[in-house]
């Protein structure tokens, strides 16, 4: 499928524009006691500045935050919420950038060498992972898997305190040097960590950046979600009307479909 020159440019200037809008974790380098209460969450949310920390303050209507999960107690369920909401914005940041930067020429066009065997020009970003073969995809999910336990702890780093037990949500330990041989060359977070960069913040330079994340980690779920559904022909204000927005006739929800289906 092949897009206007007005959806490039849009598409185009929706990557770079959240890219500048998207501010980098500021994780601290240890994970230290953390243990919330209800009440320390209620605090935290009233003083976001965001618009829903100004606006309407502690919001949980399904009250989810009196739920003890897995018998793990207030602090540890409380622990247990907030690493998952940081996580999936920054699932959804790398998804929503992903999605602008595939539905450029630079990605989507022509390529010297194919990116991949079976690799075919101008697809929509859901179609160039269909064309994916198989076992590229399981490399993929392989490579999830291996940050997944790193990031839950897998062999003990130093220091390191899970979430659910008082540790800080959103830690991510340090992995460099890391995989069978020393495979994993750079740190997740922080790979390069230059002169000035996160690791030199202090404590309140590391809680602001940590709130930022957290709001553009919400900005970004509600666009990728924005981006999945137009693709699908549903309406969405204020993107409906982009000419040539990327379709997809697939199923969002199948990552695996044309390589094998159990029903």
């Amino acid at each position: 499928q092949k897009f206007s020159k007005k959806m490039q440019t849009t598409v185009l200037a929706l990557a770079l524009g959240s890219a500048a809008a998207f501010v980098a974790p500021a994780t601290p380098a240890a994970s230290t006691a953390a243990a919330f209460s209800k009440d320390d969450l209620v605090a935290l949310a009233e003083s976001n500045p965001d618009a829903l920390g100004s606006g309407i303050g502690f919001w949980d209507p399904l009250g989810v935050t009196n739920i003890d999960f897995w018998g793990l107690g207030e602090e540890g369920t409380i622990g247990y919420l907030r690493h998952a909401e940081i996580k999936h914005g920054r699932v959804a940041m790398a998804a929503f950038l992903g999605f602008c930067a595939q539905s450029t020429p630079l990605v989507s066009g022509e390529h010297t060498f194919a990116p991949y065997k079976g690799y075919v020009a101008g697809c929509t970003p859901q179609e160039q992972w269909d064309n994916i073969p198989l076992y590229g995809k399981l490399q993929i999910f392989t490579l999830i898997g291996m940050l997944e336990s790193y990031g839950e702890g897998a062999g003990s780093p130093d220091g390191y305190v899970h979430y659910t037990k008082g540790g800080q949500p959103g830690f991510f330990p340090e992995i460099a040097g890391r995989g069978g041989g020393g495979q994993v060359g750079l740190n997740l977070w922080n790979p390069f960590d230059l002169p000035g960069g996160p690791s030199s913040l202090d404590a309140a330079g590391k809680e602001r950046g940590l709130k930022a994340e957290v709001n553009n980690g919400r900005l970004a779920m509600i666009g990728i979600l924005s981006l999945l559904s137009e693709s699908k022909g549903l309406i969405v204000p204020g993107i409906d009307s982009l000419a040539d927005f990327p379709k997809y006739a697939g199923d969002v929800m199948v990552p695996f479909s044309n390589d094998f289906s159990f029903f």
